[in-house]
Formats: C-alpha cells, sequence, structure tokens
C-alpha cells in the first residue's frame, strides 16, 4: 500500500505540562529527520516549552506560528502554536495550570482539523486524575474526543479505542471501567458495534481488503461450554455470528491465553478482547516502545503514545520518544490519502 503525506501538519497536545509530554515532543523534532516524522506544531505555552528545553539541555529553537506557518517553520524550528494561557507546572508536580492546559490544547487540536487546518490529532499524555480535580467528567480522552466530535462534525460517536503495533492490534471492548464491572457492562450489541467500527475503519482507514477479527472470550477457556461462565455463548457468541452475517471475517470465541503466540498472531489483524487489560498486557509486552493508541469511529484521525505521563522521569532526560514518533508517523498514514488498497496493515 502506499500513502502520500497530507499537505497539512499534525496538530500534537502538549498533554499534562507536568509530565513527559512536553520533553517527547522536543525530542521527536530534534529526531524529526533520522525518525522520518511527518511536520506537526505543538499546542502548548511558547515560555513553558522554552524553559522545559533549557531545562533539559536541548537545542531546539522554537518558532511561535500560526498553523499555516507550520511547514515553512517546522525544518529550522519546532512549530508551537500559542495556546494563550501561562502555564507554570514543574516536572513531576501539576498545578492549577495543568488541566486548563491539557484541556486547551485538545479542544484547540480538534478544532483545527475541522477547519482544516491540521491533518490529524496526536495526543501526548494526561493525567486524568488531575483533570477531575478541576472537574474533568470524562473517563479519558477518548470519550472526551467523542463529545467535542459531536460539538464540532455534529455526531457524538461511539470511540474505540485500539493499540496498534506493527506486531499486533487489540481493542479493549469494555475499557476504563472496575474489572467487576465488565459482566454487566458487556452486551451482543457492544461487542457488534464495536466489531463493525474495528471493520470499518481497517478498511476505510488502514486499507485492509477484508480485515479479520479474532473476538476473545471473557471467561477462561472461552466459558468451557459454560462450566466457566455463561457470557461467552449468551454475549460473545451471538456478536460473532452477527458480525459474520455482516460479511466481517469475525472469529471467536477464543480462549484468550491461546490468542497471543507467534502462530496465533498471523491468522487475524485485530483482536477484539472483552476488557482492558486483556487487551493491553499482551501489546505492551510485546510492543511497548512502539504500539501506539489510536481512536477508531471519529471523523478525524486521532493517535497517541501508549504510556501515560511518567511523573517520575519528568524533566529528567530519560524520556523515550519512540511511542510518540510512531503515533506521528500512524497519524500521517492514516490522514493521508490512500492510492491502493492492502491485504495487511
Amino acid at each position: 500500500m502506499s500513502w502520500r503525506p497530507s499537505v497539512q501538519p499534525l496538530a500534537l497536545t502538549l498533554g499534562e505540562p507536568a509530565g513527559i509530554g512536553p520533553d517527547i515532543a522536543l525530542l521527536a523534532w530534534l529526531h524529526r529527520d533520522t525518525a522520518r516524522l511527518p511536520p506537526f506544531l505543538l499546542l502548548a505555552d511558547p515560555v513553558f516549552v522554552a524553559e522545559r528545553a533549557r531545562r533539559l539541555d536541548l537545542a531546539v529553537p522554537l518558532a511561535t506560528v500560526a498553523p499555516g506557518e507550520t511547514a515553512s517553520a517546522f525544518r529550522r524550528a519546532l512549530p508551537v502554536v500559542d495556546l494563550g494561557l501561562p502555564i507554570t507546572a514543574a516536572p513531576g508536580q501539576p498545578d492549577a495550570t495543568s488541566a486548563p492546559a491539557a484541556l486547551a490544547a485538545i479542544d484547540r487540536a480538534v478544532a483545527l482539523v475541522a477547519a482544516g487546518e491540521a491533518a490529524a490529532v496526536v495526543t501526548n499524555p494526561i493525567a486524568k486524575h488531575v483533570l477531575y480535580e478541576a472537574g474533568f467528567a470524562h473517563p479519558g480522552h477518548t470519550e472526551y474526543l467523542a463529545e467535542l466530535s459531536g460539538r464540532l462534525f455534529g455526531a457524538a460517536p461511539l470511540p474505540v479505542m485500539m493499540l496498534w503495533s506493527p506486531t499486533l492490534a487489540v481493542v479493549p471492548v469494555t475499557v476504563h471501567i472496575p474489572l467487576a464491572a465488565v459482566p454487566a457492562r458487556l452486551s451482543t450489541d457492544l461487542v457488534v458495534e464495536t466489531g463493525r467500527i474495528v471493520a470499518r475503519d481497517l478498511v476505510g482507514r488502514f486499507g485492509l481488503d477484508r480485515p479479520r477479527l479474532a473476538i476473545a472470550g471473557l471467561n477462561p477457556h472461552a466459558g468451557e461450554g459454560g462450566a466457566l461462565g455463561r457470557e461467552d455463548a449468551e454475549i460473545v457468541a451471538p456478536a460473532v455470528a452477527a458480525l459474520a452475517a455482516d460479511g466481517i471475517a469475525a472469529r471467536g470465541p477464543l480462549p484468550a491465553d491461546t490468542l497471543f503466540h507467534d502462530d496465533a498472531r498471523k491468522t487475524y489483524d485485530a483482536a477484539l478482547c472483552m476488557y482492558h487489560d486483556q487487551a493491553l498486557i499482551p501489546i505492551k509486552t510485546l510492543a511497548f516502545h512502539d504500539a501506539v493508541n489510536v481512536t477508531l469511529g471519529l471523523p478525524f484521525v486521532r493517535t497517541s503514545p501508549d504510556h501515560g505521563t511518567a511523573f517520575d522521569i519528568a524533566g529528567s532526560g530519560r524520556a523515550d520518544p519512540s511511542s510518540l514518533m510512531a503515533a506521528l508517523r500512524l497519524a500521517a498514514r492514516l490522514a493521508g490519502p490512500r492510492d491502493t488498497p492492502a491485504a495487511a496493515a
């Protein structure tokens, strides 16, 4: 499959200012040539970013720009679009400026895409507990982006979180809820709708001809014929049948403990898992540094590094920008026009 880069830059959010988002944004720009990164702009406070660069002893020139000036500035400086909000948070120490800045960056990034001034949104990690203390009412980034979609694009979709890497792609059907709440939240309709969105975006965004979905069972051994729980027979199996009736290549419910070894991964393009850790443990084990969080079902492309704020190493120079660089490359690929279909991601 061949891809052509979008003419618009990517909109990169600062994330939690006290975390490693500023660090890896600076490092990504320094690696822009060797990592073959597309042009991106950083939504932030330029004074704050310059101070973090000084703290890290990184020779990163900054250019405060309008979005349309990103391409011309990117080769010589990190383009920063000023949010108009001073940020004072020290590394590892979120303060009263953290939540407003993090949310303003997300809002502006989506607005830029809606206005055609950016090709895609790439988000640095946020600290949900910091946002909650400031009155944030969403479980996380994904759900907030769905709300913004409703405001700016006219429809609030069901957002689906995919963790993608060249090694493995996984989708948790239920996401940020307690494990004890999963069986009650899980439904045949939810599995079916999630599977449809995944299949549609694997075709439309990733360019697969006929994506293959492996559907994990909820219980050990996919319920062992009902001996270890009825959810797989009564909820998951009917969902798999409905997806197959739609013409989607779906198999399951499959025992999760044999779903992620080398031979098994060759048989599918994405694995739908019934809860958060069933999906994230295998991909973070197999592809920690190059896995990317992709939100499916949105009217725009959004990717993110597959890690958190790492308060303990923020400002220390020890942050690894690999996942952010992978997120930038994937966002450019998914947002760019597709020339020809492909058989695999």
